[in-house]
């Protein structure tokens, strides 16, 4: 099929609501749920989610109970106007519905930041009091592909260009994402078709912020063949690379602990690689083994990948001063990451708890 002509599909299919059938496809693997939280701000993604949900919940004999929940952040006059059209909304399509509002100190900067993680952890919390096995969110393939885009400037990795799963954990939260390979196109045929009204936000338009921005720059990049489902298939195959080289990590690291010396673990006593093996390893797998090492012993949260990379820079570099037998004592390294220590002598690597900072004299 030729370019002008794949693009022309994907117009139509994006214009195109969302089929009972289609939905139930959707939402067909949170069937044995006893119940689940759909997070519901009025926007059109989200009560395309709700109306989507109850359509499909009402097809089911049995099911799980639905509890809509409406977050008002407290920076926005309308907020709480559209959590009414929220709850009118539910009312009519037998929902439970619940406002929370986040009513902590506001920050001075990172606001976006801030109300992402006071939304989950209202939403999570709503999760617990309705005894949900999920959060349900209306995230979408455009806004997949935004992540993909805001990732690669930022210099991710492939786990973060993998961008946002189906389905993934947030502390003891599930988070489920059953629209994500759906267009926000189709998400609003779907509404208009059902005469479903919704709210608009405009700060999500607003260019003081990061994704309105990279927003903006999506008719561009789609002329010239980046478009959202082009970006958001990256992110899949992507995936796709990262879960075979976990793989590869996890049999490496089975390997390493059958090795002489090699393996031992515990945050108390730490871990030990042999160099010589270790080293053998491709970069790629040495470089998450180390990640996946110094997020068990350390205490200090999750590692920086940028740090880990100048680690394991240093760490080749030393070992390849070392020679072939790997066992010379002039090979030396002693760092501390993310409360880890990062330590090389007589052909092992050992990581170990950091010791305890010194205060700062005053």
């Amino acid at each position: 099929m030729a370019a002008n002509e794949t693009a022309q599909a994907h117009a139509s299919d994006d214009g195109r609501p969302i089929s009972a059938a289609e939905a139930e496809q959707l939402f067909a693997p949170l069937a044995s749920a006893p119940a689940l939280v759909l997070a519901v701000s009025g926007g059109p993604d989200s009560m395309a989610l709700l109306w989507l949900a109850a359509r499909w919940r009402g097809a089911l004999r049995e099911g799980p109970r639905l509890v809509a929940v409406t977050v008002d952040h407290g920076l926005r006059p309308e907020a709480r106007r559209e959590a009414q059209m929220v709850k009118q909304a539910a009312r009519q399509l037998d929902v439970t519905h619940r406002a929370l509002r986040w009513s902590d100190p506001k920050p001075a900067t990172g606001i976006p930041e801030a109300a992402r993680l006071a939304r989950y952890r209202l939403l999570g919390r709503a999760a617990r009091q309705a005894g949900a096995s999920h959060v349900l969110t209306a995230h979408t393939r455009d806004d997949q592909a935004e992540t993909v885009l805001m990732r690669l400037l930022r210099g991710s990795g492939i786990v973060g260009l993998t961008a946002m799963a189906p389905v993934s954990a947030r502390g003891e939260l599930l988070l489920a994402r059953p629209l994500l390979h759906v267009s926000k196109a189709r998400l609003i045929a779907t509404l208009r078709s059902a005469a479903i009204g919704f709210a608009d936000d405009p700060t999500n338009r607003d260019p003081a912020y990061t994704r309105p921005r990279l927003r903006a720059l999506m008719p561009a990049l789609a002329a010239e063949g980046g478009d959202a489902r082009t970006l958001a298939t990256l992110a899949s195959r992507l995936a796709r690379a990262n879960a075979a080289l976990e793989l590869m990590a996890d049999g490496a690291e089975q390997y390493l602990a059958l090795c002489e010396g090699g393996g031992s673990a515990g945050a108390d006593q730490g871990l030990t690689f042999q160099a010589r093996t270790f080293v053998a390893l491709p970069a790629e797998i040495r470089l998450r083994l180390l990640i996946r090492a110094i997020s068990r012993i350390g205490t200090e949260g999750p590692v920086e990948l940028g740090k880990a990379e100048a680690l394991l820079d240093r760490l080749d570099r030393t070992l390849a001063g070392i020679g072939d037998g790997g066992t010379s004592g002039s090979g030396r390294l002693k760092q501390t990451l993310a409360g880890a220590l990062v330590s090389m002598s007589r052909g092992a690597i050992r990581i170990t708890p950091a010791p305890p900072r010194r205060p700062r004299r005053s």
